[in-house]
């Protein structure tokens, strides 16, 4: 067996704890043992997606113990790209966190960081839909106390509400299992796909059942309407760089929807085929208005970003509800861009908000480099908004391309395009009030007698990098679109080759 595989999951699990309780102490220490780890992870995500580069569908048995029997870990193509978009992204999210210190807010940062990358490449990795249940829960609870890092009271409540609103989420999720379990025998997501086109329609009501129950979950997860509440709040109110890490979060539940609706319940599977695609794409589309609106009404940076996020995972599941290979593939493409996206804009905010001491879309007196903030925010909102010449407008192009079907048109392109507009003019009328009426603002006299007022110091190029790297990333998905789209496309031809990943999983055809 290739051992690498495991390693994501491996690596992070180690780290966390050797962090935790040798490390909390010594700020120094524990930011080299988290960026070296996170490094490594970097570099083990490479070796996996040039190993799964050939399409080959790579099995790791933990134990080995055969499946189903076994808990397995699968490595093909989508699974490797998701490994690889998270371990860049926590790199640029972890340098920025060390360079403006917000890691030293709190003594477990660090640990609770790796907890969450051990969580999230668990729930890409998996092969059973229970142990996706238990990597939830891991980064469920690291994101927890991410969420709530540095204190204070909104952040408190709006915690709160992030972790009674995923508790309900978890309990659907155990109710969608056992009934799965019951109705079935298996929870693997290979044997799944072998015994649920086996039993009649007429006795499959359970496992139609199971199929909503999961996709109420995986909606949950991925903020989609009508459970897509909690996000702004969630991410208005936690530390940017955990806003930024939280960026690929959602994206676990379009992973999830993507690979057990389209393996598990995919063609064949009595009376599921069509459930998902059903509900999902009206849902989607409800999900690109709030998140239009949100940001065109948002009186503060950090909401309006965060219903931005509401609104591209809305495109992102229109896309993915069509369940057909030229609409994944085009989600494929706006699911890498809109992580980077989002996360850019978290940075940049934090470093906006910092030296503004407030958030609130209300001009005030210009910061040091004004013009630098004011170029970068409007590059990544471009880039968000889906506008040219970045990766987004290239991913909406994909998308509208996609859904062209009779019936899904008028729906799907009236909700992108209406959206994209609401969302230029939001983030138009955003950087208007921040960047370019501040410079008309006066600075404040001094008063005589009165202590000096603190000068927020300029912000360094480490400082600087991450939200650099992010909008480079951005850049180099529109200037490489091709070798990234014959990547993507082949990663759709394999996860659409629901035989070939059967075959491997249970050890009836090819494998690594």
């Amino acid at each position: 067996m290739m051992h690498w595989i495991i390693l994501p999951v491996i690596l992070p699990a180690m780290l966390a704890p050797l962090i935790a309780f040798v490390m909390r102490y010594d700020m120094p220490l524990a930011r080299t043992a988290s960026l070296a780890g996170t490094v490594t992870l970097l570099a083990v995500a490479l070796g996996l997606a040039g190993m799964a580069a050939d399409g080959t569908t790579h099995v790791y048995r933990l134990g080995d113990w055969p499946a189903p029997f076994g808990i397995v870990l699968v490595l093909d193509r989508l699974s490797a790209l998701m490994v690889l978009l998270t371990a860049a992204l926590a790199l640029i999210v972890l340098i920025h966190a060390i360079t403006t210190g917000w890691d030293a807010k709190g003594r477990h940062f660090h640990a609770l960081f790796q907890f969450q990358l051990m969580g999230i490449c668990g729930a890409f990795l998996t092969g059973d839909i229970f142990n996706l249940f238990v990597f939830f829960e891991v980064l469920l609870i690291a994101s927890y106390g991410l969420m709530i890092h540095s204190g204070g009271k909104e952040r408190i409540r709006a915690g709160l509400q992030y972790v009674v609103m995923n508790l309900a989420g978890s309990t659907l999720f155990l109710f969608a299992l056992g009934t799965l379990y019951a109705s079935t025998g298996t929870l693997n997501i290979a044997d799944l796909a072998v015994r649920i086109p086996e039993i009649p329609a007429e006795e499959a009501a359970l496992v139609r059942v199971a199929t909503i129950l999961l996709l109420l979950v995986f909606a949950v997860k991925a903020a989609l309407f009508p459970v897509q509440f909690w996000l702004p709040a969630t991410y208005a109110n936690a530390p940017a760089p955990v806003a930024a890490l939280f960026a690929i979060m959602t994206k676990v539940g379009a992973y999830a929807i993507l690979r057990i609706h389209t393996t598990a319940f995919g063609p064949g599977s009595p009376g599921t085929e069509d459930l998902a695609g059903t509900w999902l794409f009206p849902a989607a589309i409800v999900t690109i208005a709030i998140g239009a609106f949100g940001v065109l009404g948002a009186k503060r940076l950090m909401p309006l970003i965060a219903f931005s996020v509401v609104g591209s995972m809305g495109t992102l599941l229109v896309a993915v509800a069509a369940f057909s290979p030229g609409a994944t593939f085009a989600a494929l493409y706006y699911m890498v861009h809109s992580t980077f996206a989002a996360a850019c804009l978290f940075l940049i905010a934090d470093l906006v908000i910092t030296r503004r001491s407030q958030d609130s879309l209300t001009p005030t007196a210009p910061t040091m480099q004004n013009g630098l903030f004011a170029a970068l925010f409007f590059a990544a909102a471009i880039g968000m908004a889906g506008m040219p010449p970045l990766s987004g407008f290239l991913g909406k192009l994909l998308v509208l391309d996609a859904l062209r079907a009779p019936g899904v048109i008028g729906w799907a392109w009236t909700a992108i395009l209406a959206g994209s507009l609401l969302t230029i003019v939001g983030f138009a009328r955003a950087g208007s009030a921040i960047f370019w009426k501040s410079t008309a603002m006066p600075l404040p006299e001094p008063v005589e007698g009165a202590p000096p007022v603190a000068v927020p110091p300029r912000a360094t190029a480490g400082e600087l990098a991450p939200t650099m790297i992010a909008l480079v990333a951005l850049a180099g998905l529109a200037i490489f679109a091709g070798p990234v789209s014959s990547y993507l496309e082949a990663t759709t031809t394999q996860l659409f080759d629901r035989s070939g990943y059967v075959g491997a999983v249970l050890g009836t055809g090819e494998e690594g």
